[in-house]
């Protein structure tokens, strides 16, 4: 096994496409169900939060269960496009999606809910709608939580192994990632390969946390 920084390259993609995912879909979700105080919320995040303790075996299962040529998703998929998702970085990004969801759905409901509720309704006062509100009061106003919900699902999809790994395979310069990659050179006795990558993992991961604390100690007391 040799050094690539495909794998590098690869992670940073998946979780930066992951995260922009994952942001747009928590947003709706958090405004249509916790917002909103929707029928049925208790189940629904249920469901939401079940990545966080499923293990990543399930996870990947599922998600050949769904989008697998097998799939009603999956046979959708290909017969639109005439190829499968599997063993792809679409593949790798679907999964990073699932697992990082949870912690941006949690950080963007503790913000969005935080929000004085008397702004809110000096806002519907003066006729404001429900996503007006939203766009340019709710959501403004829990940047902050916004901004860690961003980091902690980056930070997630980043080091996303078992669902990748049975998802989208360990297939090098085409779905290798960097937790595959260590993996793999663990495997093949590569232990100054597998340091290096672990090594840039956890400066990276080390960097975006020290960010969330950075802007949590510039909080006013």
């Amino acid at each position: 096994m040799e050094w690539s920084w495909h794998p590098v390259q690869l992670s940073f993609y998946v979780a930066g496409t992951a995260t922009f995912i994952t942001f747009l879909l928590a947003v709706f979700a958090v405004f249509a169900v916790a917002v909103k105080k929707r029928k049925g919320r208790t189940l629904i995040e249920t469901v939401f939060f079940m990545p966080l303790v499923l293990p990543p075996s399930v996870i990947g299962f599922i998600l050949i269960v769904i989008f697998g040529n097998e799939g009603f998703i999956g046979k959708l998929i290909y017969r639109l496009t005439n190829s499968s998702v599997l063993f792809t970085s679409t593949a790798a990004v679907i999964a990073a999606v699932t697992v990082s969801f949870p912690l941006v759905y949690q950080s963007l409901k503790s913000g969005f809910l935080s929000v004085d509720k008397n702004i809110i309704n000096a806002a519907k006062v003066d006729g404001a709608t429900d996503w007006t509100i939203f766009w340019k009061i709710i959501l403004p106003l829990a940047k902050g939580s916004a901004l860690t919900g961003v980091i902690l699902g980056f930070t997630r999809g980043f080091g996303e192994f078992g669902a990748t790994f049975m998802f989208a395979g360990n297939i090098p310069g085409k779905t290798q990632t960097i937790p595959t990659a260590i993996y793999l050179a663990i495997e093949m006795g590569e232990m100054k390969i597998a340091s290096y990558y672990a090594l840039i993992s956890i400066a990276f991961s080390f960097l975006f946390l020290s960010i969330i604390h950075l802007k949590d100690k510039k909080k006013p007391a």
